[in-house]
């Protein structure tokens, strides 16, 4: 039998490595415009997000947006929404990300209070679902194509 890393290389799968905080949360490094920062793998997020403070520091355009966030414990959170943003993760690469900006600071609180670096924002299901995610938990990668 072929080795599934094998099968997904010949089907132009890209191999992301993550690490897994102490907090057990999945942490990726990716770029937006070509930036580099560090988030979250999130399957359970809808959205890719970054926070507020992290609008220059991606060289985001945030305009108006009529979602409004939730998640871990908060609802009814102010967003923003920055469109058709380069995203890049390894070497896979999207040029279409429409990212929420919102209040992230509840996350990286938790995040510190657990001596775990504070993150810029989190990668969602958006992400996942375009590059057709097969996310290998035991060897720490995820696979986008």
């Amino acid at each position: 039998m072929e080795d599934f890393q094998k099968i997904l290389k010949k089907n132009n799968y890209k191999k992301i490595n993550f690490k897994v905080s102490k907090t057990q949360h999945l942490l990726i490094k990716a770029s937006i415009n070509g930036v580099k920062g560090n988030f979250i793998l999130d399957t359970g997020a809808s959205n890719s997000c970054v926070g507020f403070e992290s609008i220059e520091h991606f060289e985001l355009t945030a305009g108006k947006s009529k979602t409004k966030a939730a998640g871990a414990g908060a609802t009814g959170m102010f967003t923003q929404l920055a469109k058709d943003n380069t995203i890049q993760l390894g070497k896979w690469k999207n040029k279409k990300l429409h990212v929420v900006i919102f209040d992230l600071s509840h996350v990286n609180e938790a995040l510190t209070q657990h001596k775990a670096k504070p993150v810029h924002g989190i990668i969602g299901a958006d992400v996942l679902l375009n590059g057709k995610a097969v996310i290998d938990y035991y060897n720490h990668c995820l696979y986008l194509r």
